[in-house]
């Protein structure tokens, strides 16, 4: 992967992937932090940015912005698409991105390499979330981890028996066709390519994001055969929580966030995880290579990270935390053991969010895989 995304820098050796976050040169990350600029403008998933409005018990915003004078403007990305041109627009300072669009964030200079000695909280990050490829190329580090988890099977509690495996999904003879509930995003190939991995073991599939042609065909005719069987596909998370409330969908593809929230209105629903296991990410804290608050940034970066506002994001959301010293400030004492925050085996079954590539991500070097603009164009059509 670091190969691919040297080859596509050097396409775009002309970006300075700094700007305004007042490095040296174009290749270099900030080297001191300065007085914050009295806001910054960020990007980030729901229930990412927290200031208690959405429940007065909820805001780790509040305390950052009262230490550091930085006001906090948040623009909710309801996909990592939307995420990506909204980075690209100059307009936001930092963005919490998916594996799905780091690589592509970083390839266009959207992003800015960091300076992990001005984020002191780093040093407690999990060693399992540290240098990813999805974030780091040749040692060099583009954001700091936010937190880690997998898309669950959420199910309605009244509707039969508790279902654990991702075939209930795509089985036309689900019990849950019709009211079955999809995310509606390219990268929802992926689950996909895990559905054929456990139903078509002779296509070859090691890993969802690595598919040649015959196994992304295979993916697409099987969304294909799905579409009948869906009654929504969601993009924004309130969407799917107001079906889920509704009782109008039963089974769908979800998030932790969106469970409590639908549950906290008295929706009969419940989560699981897939027997086979199930995409997952883990998200990064970038900063924009034209960020116009960039000391704001890197003081947000290092307060999302902190061991408080860490356990407080990643218990609201529905994840495991970054920082390993929040395990002991949940106020659930048994969160961390609930979301697997310290078993590397558990996120072992779970395919983080990546960006596709024609490269193979699982080693190929005999075929050449379809890459993520692709991926793009099959989803557009399939869903026309």
């Amino acid at each position: 992967m670091n190969k691919r995304v040297r080859t596509i820098l050097a396409v775009v050796s002309g970006v300075a992937l700094l700007g305004a976050c007042g490095g040296d040169d174009g290749g270099d990350a900030m080297s001191e932090l300065g007085d914050g600029e009295g806001q910054v403008n960020l990007v980030a998933w729901a229930g990412y940015v927290e200031d208690g409005s959405t429940d007065p018990a909820v805001d780790w915003v509040s305390d950052f912005e009262a230490a550091t004078g930085c006001e906090v403007n948040v623009k909710i990305g309801n996909s990592s698409d939307e995420m990506v041109e909204l980075m690209r627009s100059g307009e936001y300072d930092a963005v919490s991105a998916s594996g799905d669009a780091t690589l592509r964030l970083i390839a266009a200079g959207d992003v800015a390499p960091v300076n992990l000695d001005l984020i002191p909280n780093y040093a407690d990050v999990f060693e399992g979330l540290k240098d990813k490829p999805w974030n780091t190329v040749d040692g060099t580090p583009y954001g700091v981890p936010h937190g880690r988890g997998a898309n669950l099977l959420v199910y309605n509690t009244e509707a039969g028996a508790a279902p654990s495996s991702i075939v209930d999904m795509f089985s036309p003879e689900s019990p849950y066709a019709g009211k079955i509930s999809v995310y509606d995003a390219p990268i929802y190939i992926a689950d996909a390519a895990i559905y054929l991995m456990a139903t078509q073991p002779e296509l070859g599939i090691t890993n969802p994001y690595a598919l040649d042609q015959t196994q992304f065909d295979a993916a697409i005719a099987a969304l294909e055969a799905q579409k009948p069987i869906v009654g929504q596909y969601w993009a924004l998370y309130t969407d799917q929580q107001a079906a889920l409330e509704a009782g109008s969908v039963t089974l769908g593809t979800t998030w932790q966030v969106i469970v409590n929230l639908a549950k906290g209105n008295g929706a009969k629903i419940d989560a699981t995880l897939h027997s086979e296991g199930a995409t997952g990410w883990s998200d990064t804290w970038m900063i924009s290579s034209k960020a116009k608050h960039p000391n704001c940034a890197y003081m947000w970066l290092d307060h999302i990270i902190s061991p408080q506002a860490n356990a407080g994001v990643a218990e609201w959301f529905g994840e495991a935390p970054s920082n390993a010293k929040s395990c002991a400030l949940t106020a659930n004492p048994d969160h961390c053991t609930l979301f697997h925050a310290e078993d590397e085996d558990y996120f072992s079954n779970v395919y983080y969010w990546t960006t596709p590539t024609k490269e193979c991500l699982d080693g190929r070097t005999d075929v050449e895989c379809v890459p993520f603009s692709e991926w793009v164009n099959a989803w557009n059509k399939l869903r026309a």
